[in-house]
This record gives structure tokens, sequence and C-alpha cells, in this order.
């Protein structure tokens, strides 16, 4: 997390320099963190300098981080709205040491960022059931390596419902005025976990069929059907007891086994 917002700071900083010596460049290029558009910030030269050089000399310098270079007439264009950017030219040297050091400090980040990958995908790979969570469709590796991140080893654990409540997404009835009666989670968890189900569970019903299939039912059923949120709630739930069974057992996710008690969903989906 501190990774993450370092990194959007200084791609913030990195944004904010553009707007202040080079506005045009983005004008050129929709994305500097494209690896052309970054090895030509590496340059390190403000638009009147840049305008100066030649089209070889760009070329060459591309070369050395991009193997298949942009066009020319890319190159042609930068130069161009170069040579009359609006840019602020006073103070150019500690601009350009300005430009320089965020760019470091942007790669260091990235770098950070691929050994944490690595470590993780090391991590996970130690942790039995990855492998079959890995396997539902909607399930990512940054969702498992989160998940585990939050709750630990499964083996502390001997049923779902206390992951249920350690996510604050156990139902307790409101019995205060005027909403006496209504059913909400507890929020008393773990935000940062409670977050990270929410964040799966919209994807989870968009893309696979058998979470989608459930949603719809919570949402459509003739009797005591769910609003959206009420559903999501349910489907996070249930995500939970999904991961903790296979991680117990280590066995395959059978979307026909998390969809036996409703079985015209499951004849649904075998016709599918």
């Amino acid at each position: 997390d501190l990774l993450s917002v370092d990194l959007q700071a200084v791609q913030g900083q990195i944004h904010n320099w553009l707007d202040r010596f080079f506005p045009e460049f983005l004008t050129v290029f929709k994305d500097w963190e494209g690896k052309s558009a970054l090895q030509l910030l590496k340059l390190n030269l403000l638009p009147h300098e840049l305008s100066k050089l030649t089209d070889q000399e760009i070329l060459i310098h591309l070369r050395k981080a991009v193997t298949r270079a942009v066009g020319l007439s890319k190159i042609t264009e930068l130069k161009e709205v170069a040579s009359h950017s609006i840019g602020i030219r006073e103070g150019s040297a500690m601009a350009k040491l300005e430009l320089r050091t965020l760019i470091d400090k942007y790669e260091l980040i990235n770098e950070q960022f691929e050994e944490l990958e690595s470590n993780i995908d090391d991590l996970l790979k130690q942790i039995p059931g990855v492998e079959q969570m890995l396997a539902i469709t909607g399930i990512g590796k940054d969702t498992v390596a989160g998940f585990f991140s939050e709750v630990g080893d499964l083996s502390n654990y001997s049923h779902p419902r206390q992951i249920i409540k350690l996510a604050g997404l156990s139902l307790r009835e409101n019995t205060s005025g005027k909403h006496k009666g209504q059913t909400k989670i507890t929020k008393r968890g773990r935000k940062t976990l409670r977050a990270l189900l929410f964040r799966v569970a919209m994807p989870l019903v968009a893309k696979n069929s058998a979470f989608k299939a459930l949603h719809q039912y919570f949402t459509k059923r003739p009797n005591n059907p769910l609003k959206k949120l009420q559903s999501l709630i349910a489907i996070c739930n249930k995500l939970i007891r999904i991961l903790f069974t296979i991680g117990k057992k280590q066995c395959e996710f059978s979307e026909e086994r998390m969809l036996k008690d409703i079985p015209h969903i499951v004849e649904l989906l075998r016709a599918a």
C-alpha cells in the first residue's frame, strides 16, 4: 500500500512537471509511462533543447530502451510542438535536475514492485490451495495474496464464520428508531479485507457464470429478493466459504456444488 501511495505521488509530480515545462508532450504521447515516451523524457531536455536534436539522434536514444522505435513522423511531430512550446524556460538547470530525480524515483519504485511481485509469487506457491483458488474465473493473484495477507494461515480457523466476522460481514439486526428490523453488516472487522472482498465480488458476478447466476437468483427470487448491495454481501460471504474450503481441502472449485441448493440454476449452467 505504501508503495502504491509513493507511485501515485511520483506519477502526479511528473505529470505536474510536464504541465509546467512541456505541456505539449502529452498531445503527442497520450501516456508518458509508455516505453518510448519515458525514454524520451530520459533525454532530460527542455522543449527548446529537444527541438534542436536531429531525428537520428532521437532514434538512437530510443533504441536503447525500445526495440521497435516510434516512427519518424512521431519524432517530427514532437520536435514541431517542442519548437513552439509554451513551457517555462526559466530555471532550466533545476527543472532538468527535478525531472531526472523524479524519473529515477519512478523507476526505483517500479523495480520494488517487480521484486515484491516475485516474492509474492514465491510465497503463494507455498500456500496449500492457492493453485485451485487461482483457477476460479474472476479470482486473480492480487486477490488471493490480499486475502492471505489479511487472514493469515487458514489453519488458525476452525470455521469460515470466523473469517466472515473478521471481515465485519456478519449480519446483525438494527433495532433502533425507524430502522427497526433492518439487517445490516456489523462493519466491526478489518476494513481492508472487507474492501478487497467487495472489489472482487463485482467482477465475479460479471465474469463467473456461477456467481452471476447466484447474484441473479438472490436479487430476482420470488421470495425475499435481496437488493444488489445485500446480494454482494452474500456473494462475499460465499466467497469466504469457498476460499476457506479450498484452502483446507485443496479441492477444485465446482460451480454445480456451489449452486446445488438451487436446482433450476444448475440446469441452466449445464445447458449453457
